[in-house]
């Protein structure tokens, strides 16, 4: 993955163990943590919620806002 601007950048890579169509996913990132992203419907949308397992380092503050990062472009892209 790479910051927008180019200014840093990372390898990210995992296997999905689990899909559950349509309430969840399950991804197991190379190193063993896991990341669990669920979709619940609501009466104005969909709530989707990831919860994940911090690595140590990095603070988890900034794995959190790395997490809503995405969860933003996601957003950004099922909206069009």
């Amino acid at each position: 993955m790479e910051a927008r601007d180019g200014s840093f950048g990372f390898d990210f890579e995992g296997t999905y163990e689990e899909v559950d169509v349509p309430n969840g996913i399950t991804l197991r990132l190379d190193d063993g943590r896991r990341a669990r992203t669920t979709f619940v419907a609501e009466s104005d949308g969909t709530r989707v919620t990831t919860t994940f397992d911090p690595e140590a380092s990095n603070p988890v503050e900034m794995q959190r806002a790395g997490w809503q990062a995405i969860l933003n472009s996601f957003a950004a892209y099922a909206m069009r």
